[in-house]
């Protein structure tokens, strides 16, 4: 996830060394947003699902340039991940948060985001936040707060785990952000059907989606799996181009980065890991298993078709993956298997009403 601007202006300027790729996007940026606003394009945030304990909140939005008319409004909520890649991200606004009757102000990053913790008293639960620029309107962002006795959550993958791709890994960015809209994408058999007799069998479970896709794509995600029945939950993005250090960020990096913070932010939750077996998600929960052990309650791996794994560039090593730590690795081809599977292992109620 790129950096917030906050930590970057607490250090040195003599200190901050972007890589010459940031620095030419920063400049890009900057001349895109001074040509917008002379074009009439005004100030819009974007609020993405967050999350949270009873004492705080994690927020998530992201500040753009867009026309201020309300049929432009209404063109964006179909609108293809092309388009919103393209929308020019506000780095130099604060963002004020209105939670729990206290006020933030927060900086955006260098690509508009804001990714930052708050305290903050909610209850448990869905619950609503708002926040606006000295010139832009109120917009509100759902936020889940997590019950302080919730034991069980579930963290998901995205891409061929729960809508499928069956797209080479490296076209794969490309072809989710710039041409494919909710439409054309094909959920995984019977998954949402899984995550909702996961849920029903442990009411108030955190469900946190993870994955290495844009947050440009965040709306066209949700409204995917809210078209597909998929349980409700915040999704984990990154953003988009070079870091301050590097030319790309590192996709399993930002899982595991983000799987770490779970772990440390929730102590008592065990998490269902699902993901797929091409490539990288086994990777990465085996590492995770290894190191959190008891942050875990299984690993559900949904197997990719011949083709598939094929285009994914193969499978990992299942076997040395359930060798190397204590956790239980399921593996199935669809939510069916999983679920079946679950379902015998205690995680699932027998009529996904109940624990098992």
């Amino acid at each position: 996830m790129a950096r917030d601007r906050k930590t970057l202006s607490s250090v040195d300027a003599g200190e901050a060394i972007l890589h010459r790729a940031a620095r030419i996007e920063d400049a890009f940026h900057r001349w895109r947003e001074r040509r917008g606003r002379k074009r009439g394009l005004v100030t819009t945030i974007l609020p993405y699902a967050g999350y949270g304990s009873t004492s705080w909140a994690r927020v998530l939005c992201r500040v753009v340039l867009t026309r201020g008319d309300a049929a432009a409004k209404q063109r964006a909520e179909k609108v293809r991940g092309w388009r919103s890649f393209f929308s020019i991200p506000v780095e130099d606004q604060a963002v004020t948060i209105m939670a729990g009757g206290r006020k933030h102000r927060v900086i955006p990053d260098r690509g508009g985001i804001v990714d930052v913790r708050i305290d903050v008293a909610l209850e448990a639960g869905w619950r609503s936040i708002t926040m606006h620029t000295d010139d832009t309107e109120s917009v509100t962002a759902p936020m889940f707060i997590v019950d302080p006795g919730a034991t069980f959550g579930i963290v998901s993958d995205v891409d061929d785990t729960v809508m499928v791709t069956a797209l080479p890994r490296p076209f794969l960015a490309a072809w989710n952000t710039f041409v494919l809209d909710e439409h054309a994408r094909t959920p995984v058999a019977g998954m949402s059907v899984l995550y909702e007799r996961l849920t029903r069998s442990h009411p108030g479970a955190p469900v946190i989606y993870l994955s290495t896709g844009a947050w440009n794509v965040s709306p066209t995600l949700t409204r995917f799996m809210e078209r597909n029945l998929y349980p409700r939950g915040p999704l984990l993005l990154t953003d988009w181009g070079p870091t301050h250090d590097r030319w790309f960020r590192s996709g399993p990096e930002h899982k595991t980065t983000n799987l770490q913070r779970l772990a440390r932010e929730f102590p008592a939750v065990k998490w269902l890991l699902v993901g797929d077996d091409g490539q990288h998600d086994e990777a990465i929960y085996g590492e995770f298993a290894v190191e959190h052990p008891d942050s875990i309650a299984a690993v559900a791996i949904r197997q990719l078709s011949t083709g598939e794994a094929v285009l994914a560039g193969g499978r990992s090593k299942a076997v040395e993956r359930e060798e190397a730590s204590t956790v239980r690795w399921y593996y199935a081809p669809d939510g069916a298997g999983l679920s079946e599977q679950l379902s015998h292992a205690g995680l699932v109620g027998a009529d996904g009403s109940g624990r098992g």
